[in-house]
């Protein structure tokens, strides 16, 4: 589920007259650039753009403007969004793009598209048990009192997992449909806003809910009640605040003069709306986003990285899926001293791929397309820096196909010195399969950097010394932001059985290993990425009865279902760091419950404290692993100030069943009576001693009052000899 919106090829870019890039233009990211040069030049422009050189479309973007951007934007027919200090959310006419970029105020106008969901596909959703089995959440933290957002696709807002656990709450408090019809609910810059109970059930799915679910699922991941069954999510008594954006898939239910409302601008409005709910409420909130993009180096998202920096703070945090090409080659290295470096290239079901090339000095680059007879075309970067607006295209006719290479040169937007290079190329359907192609970077002096792009490396044995390249470089952005807090993925479970009895295996490695697919770092301008790993691999969540009401594919991952209010509910195995994230959103919510004004600096503390290392780990943090996986108990300890306190264990007594009753009590209970006695020790959060109590040889249950201990949360430390019964438990007696 892809939400590229649309991909725009250079050749359209150059069909219009060559002119220098101008200063105003220069302000502008490509998407905007080439907006603008097509409203400047309508009856040159093709295809997409020619649709919205006439047209009175407007775009979502950020504008950088000093002084007073209110009235700029005013005086150029712009409507305000939203403000944080000199960053501006504007909705822009596309006729007022060059007059606007004109101002003297205005340095930098941005805005892209090109966002996926971050689950590999259906294949990969296969699993045994909830990954939480085993690991059951602190009992004193549930998550209430905390927001938990989730910007997603494909809501089904009537399932039983987004009501409490008696199914007599509702709780999600708030939603944005961004491409809901505008003739119901409160209306908003795109779509609507459902704000009751009431509206929010009668609007039943987003709009897109019977042709998409994935939002079901990582709301379900994040704060499901789990209604009648196991598979509970991790702040499960969380009030959910949720907006449902636009994706490819969605382009059905987008009017074409609308188009350029949903950008990452947009998306960015998104986050604003749940924070701003979360304050109006005065409760802290965390948001959890499975989407993301290819990085680049025009810095196409550096204002919205900016805006989002702006956005979090003490109570407001936004996690992200690291991407899912950790099993896929997307970087090559040509070291100055080695002569070449190459790969060959393919893309299925498309007809244009797209690669960057990066390089502080002057290279070569070879393009073979391998037909009848190899064709070859060679370039030499500084002619494309030489040429007009820094582009060079080439047209091969190979078989009777055509090919058309776009090159484009500009400034590294994270070093000036550096040059990057995007390489496009047209040509048949399933571009570089039947008709196999290479991409060779020469030139002994020079260091070459290559970022493949969309398209897929891979060897051929036209050429077999061409195969190149490494799976680093992988992350998405917006989770190779600074501020961000980015998840990739872990495996525990291998297979499970469907609702129709049948075995279904996928196998990405059990007991907490790093998942194939999770993507590997570091960012475009080297930062250590991801954060932090949680369960992403065969994850059992809710899904949409709506989904599954309007489409056969994808019956083979329900493992159960649940009545209720007369429909029936699915419940199905999902996996990619499309689940990471909303399970480390979860952890977060419960951390944030323990203490409200965290920041994401403080979070980043927490998990760098206290998560699970890896053997191979590189150091203290590392481009697969980040600093290991999340650990929900101990950075509750570690928040509490009680992480280091001699005596209280960081795990849990597997072994044991440890809870407060409604009477005061304090239970323990184990399967197997104990062969001798076991230590309780309940602790204050301040790390004295409150109690001790002795679990007896030969008992399975201990059940004491616990009348002297004031209202609060305990930690209950047992120490056992038999494996599972030493451990440390949150509780609260009230």
């Amino acid at each position: 589920m892809l939400k590229t919106l649309l991909t725009l090829s250079l050749a359209v870019f150059m069909s219009c007259p060559t002119e220098a890039i101008t200063d105003n233009l220069s302000k502008m990211s490509p998407l905007v650039r080439r907006l603008a040069i097509a409203r400047g030049n309508a009856g040159e422009a093709r295809g997409v753009m020619a649709a919205h050189a006439k047209g009175k479309g407007s775009i979502c973007a950020f504008v950088r403007a000093a002084g007073n951007a209110d009235s700029l934007l005013t005086a150029n027919g712009c409507r305000l969004l939203a403000k944080e200090g000199d960053i501006c959310i504007a909705d822009i006419p596309l006729d007022r793009l060059n007059t606007l970029a004109a101002a003297k105020e205005v340095s930098r106008i941005e805005a892209n598209r090109s966002n996926t969901v971050s689950m590999d596909s259906m294949a990969i959703n296969l699993n045994a048990t909830p990954v939480y089995e085993g690991r059951a959440l602190p009992q004193a933290y549930t998550g209430r009192g905390v927001v938990m957002g989730i910007q997603d696709v494909g809501f089904d807002l009537t399932h039983p997992n987004f009501y409490d656990a008696t199914a007599k709450e509702y709780r999600i408090k708030r939603f944005w449909d961004q491409l809901a019809n505008t003739s119901d609910g409160a209306e908003m810059y795109v779509g609507r806003t459902y704000e009751t109970q009431d509206d929010i059930l009668g609007h039943a799915h987003s709009r897109d809910g019977l042709k998409l679910f994935h939002g079901t699922l990582t709301a379900g991941i994040a704060a499901g009640s789990g209604y009648d069954t196991k598979f509970r999510g991790m702040a499960y008594e969380s009030d959910l605040c949720l907006v449902s954006n636009a994706v490819t898939d969605d382009l059905e239910f987008i009017e074409e003069d609308d188009i350029y409302k949903y950008t990452y601008a947009t998306d960015a409005l998104g986050f604003k709306y749940i924070m701003d709910y979360a304050e109006a409420v005065g409760q802290p909130c965390v948001i959890s986003f499975s989407e993301g993009s290819s990085q680049d180096f025009h810095g196409d998202d550096l204002l919205y990285y900016e805006m989002l920096e702006r956005l979090t703070g003490p109570g407001r945090i936004i996690v992200s899926s690291a991407g899912n090409t950790g099993h896929v080659k997307n970087y090559i290295m040509k070291p100055a001293g080695k002569p070449s470096a190459g790969t060959f290239l393919r893309l299925w079901h498309h007809n244009q791929l797209h690669f960057t090339m990066k390089s502080a000095e002057e290279f070569d680059m070879r393009l073979v397309i391998y037909g009848n007879s190899n064709d070859t075309i060679n370039v030499n970067t500084a002619d494309v820096t030489a040429a007009t607006d820094s582009t060079l295209i080439f047209e091969r006719t190979v078989n009777g196909q055509t090919y058309t290479l776009d090159i484009m040169a500009y400034p590294s937007c994270y070093d000036s010195r550096e040059t990057a290079y995007d390489v496009y190329l047209s040509g048949p359907e399933h571009i570089g399969v039947a008709v196999p192609l290479s991409v060779e970077m020469t030139g002994t002096d020079a260091n070459i950097e290559f970022f493949r792009g969309n398209s897929e490396m891979c060897e051929n044995a036209k050429n077999p010394k061409l195969n190149d390249g490494d799976r680093s470089h992988g992350i998405n952005s917006p989770s190779s932001a600074p501020g961000i807090i980015c998840v990739g993925a872990t495996s525990y479970r291998t297979h499970y059985i469907n609702s129709e009895g049948e075995l279904q295996v996928y196998d990405c490695g059990s007991n907490c290993e790093w998942a194939f697919y999770s993507s590997i770092g570091p960012t475009y301008d080297g930062r250590t990425k991801p954060d932090v790993l949680a369960p992403g691999t065969n994850i059992l969540t809710s899904t949409s009865s709506y989904y599954f009401e309007n489409n056969e594919d994808g019956r083979e991952t329900v493992v159960d279902y649940s009545d209720f209010n007369g429909r029936s509910y699915g419940w199905m195995s999902c996996s990619g760091t499309s689940m990471s994230s909303p399970a480390a959103a979860g952890v977060i919510a419960l951390w944030l419950q323990a203490q409200p004004d965290l920041t994401p600096q403080d979070i980043m503390g927490v998990i760098e404290r206290t998560s699970r290392r890896y053997d191979e780990m590189e150091g203290t943090k590392d481009n697969r692993y980040g600093y290991g996986q999340i650990d929900a108990y101990r950075g509750l300890l570690d928040i509490l100030g009680i992480d280091g306190i001699e005596g209280i264990s960081h795990k849990h007594p597997t072994a044991l069943k440890i809870w407060p009753g409604t009477d005061r009590t304090l239970n323990i209970e184990t399967d197997t009576p104990l062969t001798q006695p076991a230590e309780v020790r309940i602790y204050t959060t301040d790390g004295r001693l409150a109690a001790k109590r002795v679990m007896p040889c030969g008992t399975t249950r201990l059940s004491e009052r616990m009348d002297t201990l004031k209202d609060g949360v305990y930690v209950v430390q047992t120490d056992g000899h038999e494996d599972g019964t030493k451990g440390s438990v949150l509780v609260r007696l009230q």
